[in-house]
C-alpha cells in the first residue's frame, strides 16, 4: 500500500510541476562578450517557413541563383499564430545554399547543395534601439556583428516587409494569420515599377 501511495504522490507531484512550469521560450538569441550574435547551432530544427530560389530584389541579376531557406523558433511561430505579431527575441535564420541541376538521376529542375551564407534577423529591443537587427555570418562563422541601421537589409525590410520587419508576404502559412489579425500590410505586396 505504501508503495502505491508513494507512486501516486510522485506522479501527482510531476504533473503539478509540469502544469506550474512556465512555457520555455528557447532558443533565444545568445550574444558573446563583444555583443556579437552567436550562431544558433540547431536552427534547422526550428519551424521552417519557406524556401526561395533565385530571389532578387533588384532589377539586375548577378547570375548566381541560390536557394534561401527561412527558419524561426517554434515558440515565436506559436506566439505569432496567436496574435499576428512577432514577440521579443524572435529570430529568423536564412541559410543560403548553392543550387545544382544535373547530378545522379536528376535531369531537370534544381536542388540545394552547399551552404554559402547564413543571415539572422533578430527582434530584441533590449539590445537594438530600432528593435530589429541583421547579422551576416560567414558560412563557417560562429558569431556575427549587428549591421548598422542604415544598411541595405534594415532599409529594405523597413520599406517593404508586410509585417513589422518580416517578409510575411513570402511565407504562405503566416500570411493568412497576419491577415486574420489585421497586422498584414497589403500595400507591401505591390510590385514596384522598375525601369
Amino acid at each position: 500500500m505504501k508503495r502505491v501511495l508513494c507512486s501516486i504522490l510522485v506522479v501527482v507531484t510531476c504533473l503539478a510541476l509540469l502544469v506550474a512550469a512556465p512555457e520555455e521560450k528557447a532558443p533565444k538569441p545568445q550574444y558573446d562578450q563583444k555583443g556579437q550574435l552567436i550562431r544558433p547551432a540547431d536552427y534547422r530544427e526550428w519551424m521552417f517557413l519557406s524556401a526561395g530560389y533565385g530571389m532578387n530584389y533588384s532589377p539586375g541579376s548577378d547570375g548566381h541563383e541560390m536557394f534561401t531557406n527561412v527558419f524561426v523558433q517554434r515558440w515565436a511561430f506559436n506566439e505569432f499564430a496567436k496574435s499576428g505579431k512577432w514577440p521579443e527575441q524572435s529570430m529568423f535564420v536564412i541559410d543560403e545554399r548553392d543550387a545544382a541541376s544535373r547530378s545522379s538521376i536528376n535531369l531537370k529542375g534544381h536542388y540545394q547543395t552547399d551552404l554559402t551564407g547564413l543571415v539572422a534577423e533578430v527582434k530584441d529591443s533590449a539590445r537594438n534601439p530600432d528593435k530589429w537587427a541583421y547579422y551576416v555570418f560567414n558560412p563557417d562563422g560562429k558569431t556575427a556583428e549587428a549591421m548598422p541601421k542604415g544598411n541595405i537589409c534594415w532599409s529594405c525590410h523597413d520599406a517593404h516587409a508586410a509585417v513589422e520587419h518580416t517578409f510575411v508576404q513570402f511565407y504562405p502559412t503566416l500570411k493568412l494569420v497576419a491577415k486574420k489579425f489585421g497586422t498584414y500590410n497589403e500595400a507591401r505586396e505591390q510590385v514596384p515599377d522598375v525601369k
